[in-house]
């Protein structure tokens, strides 16, 4: 398996490279990235345990910048907050760098319009690697774009935390993501500040970039549906450890705008996310946060019906859409119940067999 894996991903990047398509800006950061991440791993030794611990502590700060920030909060609405609860999830979200709250909202509403088809950013259907990070490292489909425009983003740019963090993108993330952690270490406990750069800084910061990509592309291609059979998206335990609730994504795609993105509370399911966000709603800066589970309780009363007059529904390997991004304003709220037949999104590994040279 992973042997097919790196000569699916040569080959793409090959065929990329010829047509112009790879996104050379990208894959240089990432490069250093990835190169920042191996200096901070053979670093750790030289570093306190206060240190270690700050890279640690800074794993779900940053996760739930991601998880209760952009995602749910966000991209999907599933839930309203102050504007002091904002502010820090705008923190907790620069520290994690992953782009801008307003472009990561953008592309994630866009995946799930159009979950699985070339219009999707991270299209699982083209492969493990190009839904980890090969679509970051190659110049977005026509489909995307043309995708991106159908759909309405005034909400993200009403509101001036967004705004704030978009008008300072990139150098703010930067600060807060890198150079924040080594002041603190050398400040507070007298660490080394190029210790706590490469380790509470470079290298939480490629763990964690990896653990989100995950959500994309194991939490899509492996793992069980049982709330819907006919998509992609997966129930992955490992997925939600290392992502902090994310895991339970077949239920998070039937039913986006749940703002627990699980069936199921803390108790049943790893979710420290919906936990985070529950302390919030106790102390009154959190309100309207939106549940999917009476909507399953009927839709598993009229399975219960069909099944008893004959009926089922097949889990099938072409697996597409089947629900809208997630939002109750209908101004926001689009849907796609289609399944993915498009052949050309079939292909092994993450290159198309008739792929349009991007722009």
């Amino acid at each position: 398996m992973v042997f097919q894996l790196a000569r699916d991903s040569v080959s793409a990047l090959v065929y990329h490279f010829k047509e112009g398509n790879l996104n050379w800006p990208m894959i240089i950061y990432l490069v250093l990235v990835h190169l920042a991440g191996y200096i901070g791993l053979t670093t750790i030794l030289a570093c306190k345990w206060q240190t270690l611990l700050e890279a640690f502590i800074l794993w779900p700060i940053t996760g739930l910048g991601i998880t209760a920030g952009v995602h749910r909060l966000w991209a999907h609405r599933s839930y309203n907050a102050t504007l002091p609860y904002r502010i820090l999830l705008m923190l907790f979200n620069s520290i994690a760098n992953q782009g801008s709250i307003y472009h990561w909202s953008r592309d994630h509403r866009v995946h799930h319009k159009y979950s699985e088809t070339d219009a999707d950013p991270h299209n699982a259907t083209r492969g493990f690697f190009f839904a980890h990070m090969g679509w970051l490292i190659v110049k977005k489909h026509p489909k995307v774009v043309e995708g991106g425009k159908q759909l309405d983003f005034s909400d993200l740019a009403a509101d001036p935390v967004v705004r704030f963090q978009r008008d300072w993108d990139p150098w703010f993330a930067q600060f807060m993501c890198f150079v924040m952690p080594a002041l603190v270490a050398s400040r507070f406990w007298g660490e080394a500040f190029w210790n706590a750069f490469w380790v509470a800084g470079a290298l939480r910061y490629m763990l964690v970039l990896h653990f989100t990509w995950m959500v994309n592309s194991a939490a899509h291609l492996y793992g069980d549906h049982p709330y819907d059979p006919t998509m992609w998206p997966a129930e992955n335990p490992l997925v939600s450890v290392v992502a902090i609730g994310e895991g339970w994504h077949n239920w998070h795609h039937r039913y986006p705008y749940d703002y627990a993105a699980s069936e199921f509370g803390i108790s049943q399911q790893f979710n420290p996310t919906k936990a985070f966000i529950d302390f919030f709603a106790a102390i009154g800066m959190v309100t309207n946060r939106k549940r999917a589970t009476g909507a399953w309780a009927k839709l598993k009363e009229s399975r219960a019906r069909d099944a008893a007059n004959g009926k089922s529904m097949k889990d099938f390997k072409g697996r597409g859409s089947g629900s809208d991004y997630g939002t109750t304003n209908t101004n926001y709220a689009v849907s796609n119940k289609t399944v993915v037949t498009d052949k050309g999104a079939q292909q092994p590994g993450w290159e198309e067999s008739n792929h349009p040279k991007y722009n």
